[in-house]
């Protein structure tokens, strides 16, 4: 006799039409414990694909190996209409919704309740509903939990990886008492189906605590699998937590520990207020904030108690054991690991010792970078502020083959990546500096905004560096707010240089820039991005202009030859030269290099920076070759205002074979530069007028800003910017 139970999907689970093992399975088991399975490869289903539909019969499970017997049934037309609507995106849109900071850890807390439930399964593989559908050519990621075992620790990630990942979550019964070698193999033997299945495509590896220990120990057992492993707060430190104490305390305890497990949650977790804030929008007025912060808090308790009822003495004591042997297994291999490895460390760790830890594995292991986050707990991708996406983008660490690439394996900024950056972390010094920008039509008419210069790329900005390329942050989030470009900039290699690092660098502004567009200054990137039809920004006089002299405000240091004029044209791209003005209003040069020099020990420091520095034009000759990179002492003037004037576009469109000759080349390169000094000249001219040039940006212009919207009003510096 043979019975069967049906049972729903949780909606965090899909079967996937590209998932490997590429079947249906339909398991039903007799009594006397017979088994079958058939499989059928036309259901196969996808991350991102629709959840099938099925109905619901809850019956009870039969057989002697006390397991519940499960069958799926599904709608097999229903499933092909859908696989063959499905549409393959080809790229991102600039600022689209990747609806982070909409979950929390409540969510997780919620969705665990349910998952965390006995069911006698094996360890498995699930997707995630809310990822959708992956970008065309994206790699796998998979997902390794943490001592939860549920496999949900990217809940708040979700929407955004599904966009650049084929996501898959391990999931780990809570009564599983699989040994860690077992696991170990376990992943090892999806990670080598997906080498057979895609050599040419990098394999990553997620791993949350616990997971980080899997992740290490699966790198080590395939060196020759190209993977790219993501560790968080591994737990290969777990020899000198503070759970180590517990293993003895919990053997002498009693079976009811009910009472105690909240407390201990508790304890692990870490900063209750990160937690708690991760979907709390930063725009919030104060008194809404703390009200909705008050309610998050309250309602984390009774869930957090909730966990007590399901997770036993022994299971606890076995997942402590799981751990020691995990970190154990892992520590002694180490030395195999041949991966790409991203380590992502917390400084108020409450379980690990994760800082620590990562200044050990950053020796320990051959190709090991870290972020430091000073200000976060244990569970830090359950943290506010912390979105995995933007890590992996400013980390330079994204990639769909073998190497990265700068501008193929480039993913646009998301709106929420967008409201951090320009209302958070640089949010001030732009409203502080009130940028005003103007652009010149075809007539020769000089209007306020974007409009004169093109929407359609290519179109290569070429201008003039401020000190320190302040400039660039207003630059860039007025193309996107006005007209939704991404303005990718070529900047030094040193900002991508992994010299700077240590095992305490944080991720900031350098890493946003990278989110952000930044790509390093090479002849290649450059014809890859016009290749693209991109907005480059470009600036010949490079890191000689940004980091000039006192008396060298607003002088231009571009090298004798043209660089870019027969690049621009192979492409057709539009050259629109600008200037920018308004440094030495919001800032004051009290040290400059030649200063700097005088001071001992400090010019024995810069000298060092200098000698391992990477030299741009290295072999070239004139004052822009003068790349000395150094800090110039300065002192802030704000309020104070940037100006910035876009000149008069200049097509190149069927010059390319005319600018081969040296002579013409060189006549369109001297009426580049001659018209961003005359932008230069003319804002020099026209900012005197200003009667709000020593004051803060306008309060209309502020809250626009704030609010991310469109220019659709008027303030009284707005009409004195039409007047110009």
């Amino acid at each position: 006799m043979t019975s069967s139970v049906t049972f729903r999907v949780s909606p965090y689970l899909v079967l996937n039409s590209q998932f490997r093992p590429r079947c249906r399975v339909q398991a039903s088991s007799s009594v006397g414990g017979d088994s079958t399975v058939s499989s059928s490869p036309k259901l196969v289903v996808l991350n991102g694909a629709p959840p099938v539909e099925e109905t619901e019969k809850i019956g009870p499970s039969t057989g002697g190996n006390r397991y519940v017997v499960s069958k799926i049934e599904v709608v097999e037309k229903k499933v092909e209409k859908e696989a063959n609507s499905n549409v393959v995106l080809k790229s991102l849109k600039v600022l689209w919704d990747d609806v982070y900071g909409t979950k929390s850890v409540k969510d997780y807390l919620d969705c665990a309740r349910d998952m965390i439930r006995p069911d006698g399964g094996p360890p498995r593989w699930f997707c995630p509903v809310e990822c959708g559908h992956p970008l065309n050519d994206s790699p796998v990621l998979l997902f390794l939990p943490g001592i939860d075992g549920t496999g949900l620790g990217l809940i708040l990630h979700h929407k955004a990886l599904g966009r650049a990942f084929e996501v898959r979550c391990l999931h780990i019964p809570v009564y599983d008492v699989t040994p860690f070698e077992g696991l170990v193999k376990f992943v090892e033997k999806t990670v080598k189906a997906e080498y057979a299945s895609s050599p040419h495509k990098p394999i990553y590896l997620v791993g949350d605590s616990f997971g980080g220990c899997l992740a290490l120990a699966v790198a080590a057992r395939n060196p020759t699998i190209d993977l790219v492993v993501l560790l968080v707060n591994p737990a290969t430190s777990f020899g000198r937590s503070q759970l180590q104490p517990l293993l003895p305390l919990l053997e002498a305890m009693p079976d009811n520990l009910h009472f105690m497990l909240p407390y201990l949650l508790n304890f692990v977790v870490g900063d209750p207020v990160k937690i708690a804030t991760a979907n709390i929008d930063n725009m919030l007025p104060p008194r809404v904030a703390l009200e909705q912060l008050s309610i998050n808090l309250t309602s984390l308790l009774p869930r957090l108690s909730g966990f007590a009822d399901m997770i036993t003495r022994e299971t606890l004591l076995w997942k402590l054991k799981l751990l020691k042997s995990a970190a154990s297994y892992t520590n002694s291999r180490l030395h195999a690991v041949k991966a790409e490895v991203l380590l992502l460390a917390s400084g108020k760790d409450n379980m690990l010792p994760s800082r620590d830890e990562a200044q050990r594995l950053t020796k320990s292991l051959k190709n090991c970078r870290v972020r430091y986050f000073k200000d976060n707990g244990h569970i830090l991708l359950l943290e506010d502020g912390i979105n995995l996406l933007s890590v992996i983008k400013g980390t330079n660490t994204y990639r769909r083959t073998k190497r990265h690439d700068h501008v193929l394996d480039f993913l646009p900024p998301s709106m929420s990546e967008y409201k951090l950056v320009f209302n958070q972390i640089m949010g001030l010094f732009c409203n502080a500096s009130g940028s005003v920008l103007f652009s010149t039509l075809e007539d020769g008419k000089i209007v306020r905004g974007l409009s004169g210069v093109p929407s359609e790329g290519p179109v290569l900005l070429v201008g003039y560096h401020l000190l320190m390329g302040l400039e660039i942050f207003s630059l860039v989030e007025e193309f996107l707010r006005e007209k939704n470009v991404m303005v990718r900039g070529v900047a030094h290699p040193m900002l991508f240089s992994r010299r700077t690092e240590n095992p305490f660098s944080e991720f900031g502004l350098f890493d946003w820039m990278k989110v952000f567009g930044a790509v390093p200054v090479t002849g290649s990137n450059l014809f890859k991005l016009l290749s693209t039809k991109s907005h480059v920004l470009l600036y010949p006089g490079g890191a000689r202009e940004a980091l000039h002299r006192k008396g060298e405000v607003y002088k231009l240091f571009w090298p004798e030859q043209p660089e870019f004029v027969r690049m621009a044209a192979r492409f057709g791209a539009t050259i629109v030269p600008f200037g920018t003005v308004g440094v030495d209003d919001i800032t004051e040069m009290v040290l400059d290099y030649d200063d700097l020099m005088k001071i001992p020990v400090v010019n024995d420091y810069i000298r060092d920076i200098n000698r391992s520095s990477i030299r741009v034009r290295e072999g070239q000759s004139g004052e822009v070759a003068n790349e000395e990179h150094f800090i110039p002492g300065i002192l802030p003037r704000i309020p104070g205002r940037l100006y910035y004037l876009f000149g008069k576009p200049i097509e190149t469109r069927g010059t390319y074979e005319s600018l081969k000759d040296r002579e013409n080349a060189n006549e369109l390169y001297l009426q580049v530069k001659s018209s961003v000094e005359s932008c230069i000249a003319y804002l020099l001219e026209k900012r005197e007028e200003d009667p709000y040039r020593g004051m803060v940006a306008p309060p209309l212009l502020t809250v626009r800003r704030l609010r991310g919207g469109t220019r659709d009003g008027y303030c009284e510096s707005e009409i004195w910017i039409d007047q110009l």
